[in-house]
């Protein structure tokens, strides 16, 4: 019976440090250079790339994280799932929204 138990808690073990790799792995990998992002938000958002500027951005995992700023003044966050080792380098259509607003995460949501 402890035999079940101590295979148990090590698969869990293991299980854990390669998601944890996983997601390292991930983020460490990015692909997506500033000019791919303002290409794919500025479809997103109604926009010219040449309108936007990236005020910040971070990669957690498989998601970057990126503010923008319009050049009419309106700021915007989106969310970018993929652009990794992992998808190859694709992703999926960003998910945007106003500065201060939640994002919705249903592309189908307006």
């Amino acid at each position: 019976m402890k035999k079940v138990h101590v295979i148990a808690i090590l698969s869990l073990c293991v299980a854990s440090l390669a998601i944890t790799g996983c997601a390292t792995i991930a983020g460490s990998t990015n692909m997506l250079t500033d000019e791919r992002i303002k290409s794919e938000t500025s479809g997103a958002l109604g926009y010219s790339p040449n309108d936007l500027t990236i005020v910040s951005r971070r990669t957690e995992g498989v998601n970057t994280y990126v503010n923008l700023k319009a050049n009419d003044g309106k700021e915007f966050t989106c969310v970018i799932n993929g652009g990794n080792l992992f998808t190859m380098g694709v992703t999926n259509p960003p998910m945007c929204s106003t500065k201060g607003e939640p994002i919705k995460t249903d592309p189908f949501q307006r």
